[in-house]
């Protein structure tokens, strides 16, 4: 049967149309033994330890909750919250980075008829005040006093009732009324549950209720609310487990997530990890670990040995720096490091290996690739990447090196899949076909005539409509009327502002966000994003934005990797100054720089080519509001820091052949 036909087959215990908190309880009914979480010791202080809700994790290692010790707790905070006050349908936010108890928090509030709110981690009071204020929420889990202080600034102008906070807290609010500690509330619902008041509270939640407002990180603008209901959500939960899951026509040799561990890091707050390492991971009954923080992942991976994982392209990128940077210690490593990354490329665009290329691969296996592959926990079967377009050329090296990485896309509004790349047939360079069930159209106007528009297959914004699609937003009915049009039949279609190509074998391929496509001053337009991926698969690259608006050339912004600099600089002899600034302004890195761009404008089309660049120093973050919190790029922000830089560009033409720095 041809995987097309079997995903449309399938019905196993795991598709159903059902509110969420139903599949959770028949999981954690069914895999009642297996793991189903695992969490650091050393990290936090946890107020589920102190009550002895769980017990305390080794320092620097992970310890691990059965489904049936995680049900427990899910079941009284359901309970607990539902004494604080929390009936259905309200609104109640969750304040804080991922961990152990953002899960468990998430699936209590939505037992208990709850609606949960996201907040970044990040969010200053402001945004939170807006965030809680915006959405109505009746009360807030926060993380530890650090937020609960934030919060407290706030406080006086929103209608929360409570501040529920994981982590134990200083004693002087014992007595603060509307403040309790995650492990008092379980306390409180233990006292309380009662079985058939539970399951009652679950029967009366349709699956078009709201499940969560899923506030949009948003580039530009204040953070539009997300409405995805249960049906949302669930709808696409079994269009991704069709494609994913545990489906009995599966060859060994394709991995699935039907019995996976996997390891979680990025924010809950944001759709993508809700769904890939949240509720698909618990509907077919993996274990998830929690990893400390993004910036503990290579001690992590060791210690959890992943079989999946999912992130963001810049998480891929940094992970491959990383493993670049340890194997390139000598020169002796360095050569052999590029050499079989060389093969790894080779083998991935061969279809049939002869014996000369299977001898290289033997022997770059056995000097770098399962070095990667301990690298990551040495049990890596498949890495899922969404949230931004990732290189071709870097998916492709993951794959030579025996690392699947598929690549899958969607948005917030759409809960969030729309494509994702068949295990059976993955295709480096493309966000895969559609999910079952999924409709699209292209809308080619978006596009000016040539250019984009001249590829193979058709080009224009991407439309779509399917059960996963969100209904709109809260509280904006303008911003949700034009978020929509409408066909000849009277269906609405959500419009994705993502610029696509759907090939003649109906995999799609990202080009561009719509508003971002560059349209020089001689007419000629252009998407960014792979001629940024192309300049930052150089290694003395660290991140890179490419601009040129009306202007009649392309320049760019771009952060070098400084560490690799030095490096090359030590290796030639180059004496090169400790300060980052003056480091970026040295004649040797601008060489390095200009060497890596010449080398990246012989893939792209004369108007394509970057003409002139920029160097800053200090990397752009989601703590210096460069990026989002899922990790893309804030362009206008960015331009903003930087405007005298992209100014002194295009002063005149000649700026071009006069990089600087700053």
């Amino acid at each position: 049967m041809d995987w097309r036909e079997a995903e449309r087959a399938f019905d196993g215990d795991v598709i159903a149309m059902e509110p969420l908190p139903r599949t959770y309880e028949k999981s954690a009914e069914r895999h009642s033994e297996k793991p189903a979480q695992k969490y650091k010791g050393g990290v936090y202080e946890r107020s589920l330890v102190s009550q002895g809700v769980v017990d305390a994790a080794p320092d620097g290692d992970f310890a691990t909750l059965t489904y049936e010790e995680m049900r427990d707790i899910v079941r009284n905070l359901a309970t607990g919250f539902r004494a604080l006050g929390v009936q259905h349908g309200q609104r109640v936010g969750i304040f804080s980075d991922t961990r152990m108890e953002w899960a468990q928090t998430d699936f209590g509030l939505l037992a208990a008829g709850g609606v949960v709110t996201t907040v970044y981690k990040s969010s200053s009071p402001e945004q939170v005040k807006y965030l809680l204020g915006d959405s109505g929420s009746v009360g807030v889990v926060v993380e530890n006093q650090e937020l609960l202080e934030r919060v407290e600034q706030v406080v006086d102008a929103l209608d929360v009732r409570f501040v529920v906070v994981m982590d134990d807290i200083d004693p002087k609010y014992d007595d603060r009324d509307g403040i309790y500690t995650l492990g008092e509330v379980y306390e409180q619902g233990k006292k309380r549950f009662d079985e058939d008041l539970y399951q009652g509270w679950i029967d009366d939640i349709d699956v078009e209720d709201l499940a969560s407002l899923v506030y949009t990180s948003g580039t530009t603008g204040q953070p539009k609310g997300v409405q995805l209901s249960h049906r949302n959500f669930r709808a696409n939960m079994n269009q991704m487990l069709r494609r994913y899951g545990p489906r009995p026509d599966r060859p060994d040799s394709v991995p699935d997530t039907g019995d996976a561990q996997t390891i979680s890091f990025l924010p809950l707050a944001h759709v993508f990890e809700r769904h890939a390492g949240h509720f698909h991971m618990y509907t077919v009954g993996s274990c998830v670990g929690f990893a400390e923080s993004p910036d503990t992942l290579k001690e992590d991976f060791q210690l959890l040995q992943p079989t999946v994982t999912s992130a963001v392209p810049r998480v891929f990128e940094k992970l491959y720096d990383a493993i670049r940077e340890q194997a390139q210690e000598s020169a002796f490593k360095e050569r052999v490091f590029n050499w079989a990354t060389g093969v790894a490329r080779e083998q991935y665009h061969t279809s049939s290996p002869g014996v000369v290329l299977g001898a290289k691969l033997w022997l770059a296996d056995r000097l770098v690739f399962s070095t990667v592959r301990e690298a990551l926990g040495g049990n890596v079967e498949v890495m899922l990447s969404a949230g931004g377009s990732i290189s071709p050329e870097l998916a492709a090296l993951y794959n030579g090196m025996g690392l699947p990485l598929w690549e899958a896309y969607g948005l917030t509004e759409t809960a969030p899949g729309v494509t994702a790349n068949p295990p059976e047939e993955p295709k480096v360079g493309t966000i895969g076909p559609t999910v079952e069930g999924t409709d699209i159209r292209i809308d080619k106007s978006v596009v000016p005539e040539g250019d984009l528009r001249d590829t193979l297959g058709e080009t224009g914004e991407l439309l779509v409509k399917g059960p996963q699609v969100t209904r709109g937003y809260w509280n904006k009915p303008e911003e949700t009327d034009a978020s929509f049009t409408e066909d000849e039949n009277g269906d609405r279609w959500f419009r994705t502002g993502d610029i696509v190509t759907k090939r003649p074998d109906d995999y799609l391929v990202f080009r561009e966000r719509s508003k971002q496509l560059l349209v020089l001053s001689t007419g000629k337009n252009l998407a960014p994003q792979p001629i940024e991926s192309t300049v930052s698969n150089a290694p003395v690259v660290e991140q890179v934005m490419v601009t040129g608006d009306d202007e009649k050339f392309v320049s760019a912004l771009v952060v070098p990797n400084l560490d690799e600099v030095r490096s090359r600089a030590a290796s030639e002899g180059v004496d090169v100054p400790a300060d980052d600034q003056e480091l970026c302004a040295h004649e040797f890195t601008q060489g390095q720089i200009q060497a890596a761009i010449d080398e990246a404008n012989e893939s792209f089309e004369q108007h394509e080519q970057v003409k002139a660049f920029r160097l800053v120093a200090g990397e752009w973050t989601d703590e210096n509001d460069m990026l989002t919190p899922t990790l893309k790029k804030k362009r206008l922000k960015i331009r903003q820091r930087y405007d005298h830089l992209l100014a002194d560009i295009y002063r005149d033409e000649q700026s071009a052949d006069a990089p600087t720095a700053d």
